[in-house]
């Protein structure tokens, strides 16, 4: 991580340095954990108002608690998607359909609600 997004986190109260080395601050190993805590959440969407707020909640924050469990939900449906596209997609790089974005399984993939054509067109391919 740059030097600078140390600083900045250490502004906004995020992490805090265990001292310094010459010219360099040190971190515990604990910052480190914290550190990539704050990357993964921001990564799945998360604000560093919210990311701080996270890091210094407690089991009675019922508002946090709700919040954490609809984001998670999200979370959920945004992994679905993308794994209903991952695969659609490693279909298309076997698929001598033309043109792939029509093929029906390819198609079948990515709609979660037509199971049924998902089905028949893993048949049609000789999948299922």
């Amino acid at each position: 991580m740059a030097p600078s997004g140390l600083r900045y986190y250490e502004r906004r109260g995020l992490i805090q340095s265990s001292g310094r080395n010459g010219l360099r601050r040190t971190f515990s190993r604990d910052v480190i954990d914290r550190i990539a805590l704050i990357s993964c959440a921001q990564a799945a969407g998360f604000t560093l108002a919210q990311i701080a707020h996270f890091l210094v909640a407690t089991p009675g924050d019922a508002e946090l608690r709700q919040r954490m469990a609809e984001r998670a939900g999200e979370l959920d449906a945004d992994i679905a998607r993308l794994t209903r596209m991952r695969d659609s997609l490693r279909h298309a790089a076997t698929c001598t359909h033309t043109p792939l974005v029509e093929c029906p399984e390819f198609k079948a993939r990515l709609n979660i609600e037509d199971d049924e054509t998902a089905t028949e067109a893993r048949k049609s391919h000789g999948l299922a």
